[in-house]
């Protein structure tokens, strides 16, 4: 009976040799035993023992399985292990396979390896055919540099690339990264991130909603809703590049840097930040905004630099630089302000307007008092001309001088020092505001004071000459002196003046960009050219190792 039994599944497994090289079914390699039970298993060949079968490229060991002919079907148990050529390993406590889709299941503490990483989870679905290996119940992946956890996940095995989805993160030594749906090519270290994004570490913490980051370069960009924080600063912009090496960030279209410590916002379409130097650059219609008292200054330039910590800081713009606060506005070529030192200086045909006080020369210096933040001197140097128009009538008050001192009391200019050659026209009326006459007097210096920003006293000193004209004895080319230069039309009313027309142009340009990318259908980033370029680099490597070997 044994002897009969014995010839009956050598037959069946002669059968089944024959049977599965022409059909491509599971075949056994080897067994310490095989039975067969058709009352508890119909159709199986019951396997135990040193199990090992193959299909198609892959061999599976175990130490019992059952194989079912007619389905093509293998359910196998205790130290199941599945190896695909150099690629796959796979290890689990039970394992089922279907040799007529190629597809495999993993249960029980299941550990799949690659040549770059190891996949941890309780159950893991294989597919041959697409090559695709996923889980749902959650899994850790470790790689050289990275721990991946997520809740469910799909390894593409051609790519080398995992596809992660709820609760993922990456932790290695510099950087953790959380999403709920990351791409990660882990031969490359390359990770795509879709869908509220943060990416943590020492230096600075930042946010995306959709971005790419280089795990092994530390390089990255940011394109929707995205920010980099550190030292109270936070960087944000339509586009975001960062260099973790460098410490270097560029932001590009609707940038806005803000220093919490200085009450200060810069504003553009382009900036730059090296975090080492402590320094940013702003250009694009650039503007730096700053808290002063209760009220805000405004600077404008067609390039913005910031310098320098906090205590320390250095604002410099050029060229065609405006500025505007609501007691004082202005414009020059270019701008060079210091936090140190509380000392502004307005380089290039500078005009600055006080409330209705026009004051040009060839160099302003704007002295802050450095505990209140508040204006407390002025210096105007060269060919200084201080100037208002008359409160009634068409004419202008004007003091010419070498140079001016002013001092301001609540960031109103109170008194004025004008010395070296100095010239006065100035209407006088008395308290009904009717005109007395016109003063026009020259001295070698004169002191002014001004009470709600008119004259209310002048005082000439040594060598003065002049006197006071009635209206009709002073023509109107003797009213104004040599050199005076009404310019009024140019005086910044609002923070918006501050802005030129081809910077306001641009700025519609942004608005009409950023309007575009809202109506677009929102889609994770589209794998880039340098990772595609890397992952053909690597396959052409493998290929010239393998035909070596």
């Amino acid at each position: 009976m044994l002897k009969t039994k014995f010839f009956v599944l050598l037959s069946l497994f002669c059968l089944h040799f024959v049977t599965a090289q022409q059909k491509k079914e599971i075949f056994v390699e080897y067994a310490e035993f095989f039975d067969v039970d058709e009352i508890q298993f119909p159709d199986a060949i019951l396997l135990t023992g040193n199990v090992r079968v193959s299909h198609e490229g892959a061999i599976l060991f175990c130490n019992k399985a059952y194989l079912f002919k007619k389905e093509n079907y293998l359910k196998a148990f205790g130290e199941v292990r599945m190896v695909q050529g150099d690629t796959i390993t796979m290890t689990s406590t039970y394992a089922e396979y279907n040799g007529e889709n190629k597809l495999a299941y993993a249960s029980g503490n299941v550990i799949m390896t690659s040549p770059s990483s190891t996949l941890k989870s309780e159950v893991v679905h294989f597919d041959r055919n697409s090559q695709l290996a996923y889980y749902t119940t959650g899994g850790t992946i470790n790689d050289k540099e990275n721990v991946l956890t997520s809740q469910a996940g799909t390894y593409v095995v051609q790519n080398k690339m995992y596809q992660f989805r709820k609760a993922v993160t990456i932790t290695n030594p510099k950087t953790v990264i959380k999403t709920n749906h990351l791409d990660y090519y882990e031969n490359v270290g390359h990770a795509y991130l879709f869908g509220p994004s943060t990416i943590t570490s020492k230096e600075n913490y930042i946010y995306t909603e959709k971005g790419f980051y280089d795990t092994k370069k530390n390089l990255a960009h940011f394109v929707k809703n995205s920010y980099i924080k550190y030292n109270n600063r936070r960087i944000e912009g339509d586009s975001l590049y960062y260099d973790r090496n460098k410490d270097f960030a560029s932001a590009t279209r609707n940038v806005k840097i803000t220093d919490s410590i200085n009450n200060s916002i810069v504003k553009g379409h382009y900036g730059e930040i090296y975090k080492a130097k402590d320094s940013l650059m702003m250009t694009k219609r650039a503007v730096a905004m700053t808290l002063v008292e209760k009220d805000t200054l405004y600077i404008h330039g067609k390039r913005l630099i910031v310098t320098g910590k906090p205590e320390e800081r250095v604002i410099r713009s050029y060229p065609n630089v405006r500025f505007y606060k609501i007691d004082m506005s202005g414009k020059c070529d270019s701008l060079h302000s210091s936090e140190k030192t509380g000392l502004t200086k307005l380089m290039g045909n500078p005009v600055m307007w006080n409330y209705e006080n026009q004051m040009t020369g060839d160099l302003m210096h704007l002295i802050s008092n450095k505990e209140t933040e508040k204006l407390d001197s002025l210096k105007v140097l060269n060919n200084t001309f201080i100037a208002s128009k008359d409160t009634i009538g068409t004419g202008f008050n004007q003091v010419k001088g070498q140079n001016l001192y002013g001092k301001f009391r609540d960031n109103k200019l109170y008194e004025v020092d004008v010395v070296k050659n100095t010239e006065v026209i100035y209407y006088m009326r008395n308290d009904e505001q009717e005109l007395i006459g016109i003063n026009k007097s020259a001295s070698s210096s004169i002191n002014m004071t001004l009470d709600e920003n008119e004259i209310n006293s002048i005082t000439f000193f040594t060598k003065s000459e002049g006197e006071i004209y009635p209206e009709k004895d002073l023509p109107e080319n003797a009213r104004k002196l040599k050199g005076f230069i009404w310019r009024g039309e140019e005086r910044i009313r609002s923070k918006d003046d501050i802005f030129p027309p081809e910077e306001q142009e641009y700025e519609e340009q942004m608005k009409r960009e950023t309007q575009a990318d809202a109506k677009k259908e929102v889609v994770p980033m589209e794998v880039r050219k340098e990772t595609l370029e890397q992952l053909e680099l690597l396959k052409e490597v493998k290929k010239e190792v393998d035909s070596r070997s």
